[in-house]
């Protein structure tokens, strides 16, 4: 082999391992990432778990309060009841969407 030959493929070499060093950091950063989504995954999904927990038990407090006024303030209590029926369907409609 010449000298020419030997100067292209050493120049080929060090491309290649370039190459090769540039894929396994671009390997590495690809498998951290997706480390990452996973973990932003689950704690997403217990963070919407724990909404739904709290959306639960703003919705029986509610249901609680609205059964806890007197006899005489039935209007008041069929309002209240109203308004939760009301809250209840656009939560629903939100769903849908």
């Amino acid at each position: 082999m010449g000298t020419e030959s030997q100067i292209v493929v050493g120049n080929l070499k060090a491309h290649i391992e370039q190459i090769i060093s540039k894929y396994e950091v671009a390997l590495s950063e690809n498998i951290s990432l997706k480390k990452q989504l996973q973990m932003a995954l689950e704690e997403n999904e217990e963070k919407e778990d724990k909404i739904k927990t709290l959306e639960q038990k703003v919705e029986q407090m509610e249901l609680a309060d609205a059964f806890s006024v007197s006899a005489g303030d039935a209007k008041e209590a069929k309002k209240r009841i109203g308004k939760i029926v009301k809250e209840i369907d656009k939560c629903i409609s939100m769903l849908n969407d």
